[in-house]
């Protein structure tokens, strides 16, 4: 499952929540759910998610307070679901770093179209920016990646695979998913590539502190 975007769909209304974990199961995301902000953040804890679906009114701490909350530490993109739609209220969303806003009630269908939209826009990585994995020096643009003082030089398959794993650090590529990414086959060849990759990447490539093998599920990149 390492290549399904992963939503934490967060209501107190049971029936709500149910609704969208299938609807959104259908469409291919892998989904989870939480009936107030405490066990939000609890999940948000243990696991990485990719989006966070997030209803306003909620007994406990609200849908902006949690918002302010998490806001900025490397959080997820947040679409609030509120009752409400009187515009003030929109802006207060906007305004505490939510990325989306739709009013109860609302068409599935119009969730999901903004759902795939944030999230493409999430994906996108600038070229022309450097970029930091541990002490490694990554130019995309230039396909070069400098590391104490030498410069090894990246493939196109190699900066594929950088800007999607750059794009996504902490979340776990299957074999196959980095294969269909690179145009690879075997498995054998995905291995090699990773080896190499880490040659160029990490202080001891032997024991990767940052492109990890995930046992049984695939590959990581973690970003200082």
């Amino acid at each position: 499952m390492g290549n399904l975007n992963h939503i934490l769909v967060v209501d107190d209304d049971d029936r709500i929540r149910n609704l969208l974990k299938e609807y959104l199961k259908e469409n291919k995301f892998l989904v989870s759910t939480a009936q107030d902000s405490k066990e939000a953040k609890i999940k948000l804890n243990h696991f990485r998610f990719d989006l966070i679906i997030l209803d306003v009114m909620m007994p406990g701490q609200s849908g902006y307070e949690l918002t302010r909350e998490i806001k900025g530490n490397n959080s997820p993109p947040i679409i609030l679901l509120t009752a409400k739609g009187e515009v003030e209220n929109r802006i207060k969303g906007l305004e505490l770093g939510a990325d989306d806003y739709i009013g109860k009630p609302f068409e599935p269908k119009e969730l999901l179209l903004r759902i795939n939209n944030i999230l493409s826009k999430k994906f996108k990585i600038d070229l022309e920016k450097k970029y930091y994995v541990g002490r490694a020096s990554i130019d995309l643009n230039k396909m070069i990646i400098e590391l104490n003082n030498s410069q090894r030089k990246i493939n196109v398959t190699e900066k594929k695979i950088l800007i999607e794993m750059l794009s996504n650090p902490g979340k776990t590529y299957s074999r196959s998913r980095i294969g269909e990414l690179s145009g690879i086959l075997q498995e054998r060849s995905i291995d090699v590539m990773i080896t190499r990759l880490r040659q160029k990447i990490e202080i001891d490539p032997k024991n990767p502190k940052y492109l990890q093998t995930i046992r049984g599920s695939g590959y990581v990149l973690w970003i200082e």
